[in-house]
């Protein structure tokens, strides 16, 4: 399945715009969608911590993806 990622902040920088596609099996886990990421574009892998939204909710790396989910990579965020 073909899913539409956007992206902010240093994941943006990471994949070179705010949007990109990414190829991924049918019923792909969040787990599996940080491992292509990271062969994709390895320097997610220097990232403190990565997560994932799906439709505005924060989700656990079992949760399944589908063609339809609007797909948001959160990158670490600092601040106090």
């Amino acid at each position: 399945m073909t899913i539409k990622i956007l992206a902010f902040g240093i994941a943006r920088d990471i994949l070179g715009g705010n949007e990109v596609q990414l190829q991924l099996p049918p019923e792909a886990t969040v787990g599996q969608l940080k491992e292509q990421l990271c062969q994709s574009y390895p320097s997610f892998e220097k990232l403190a911590s990565l997560s994932i939204a799906l439709n505005a909710d924060y989700v656990p790396d079992e949760r399944k993806i589908t063609p339809t989910d609007e797909v948001v990579i959160i990158p670490p965020v600092s601040g106090g």
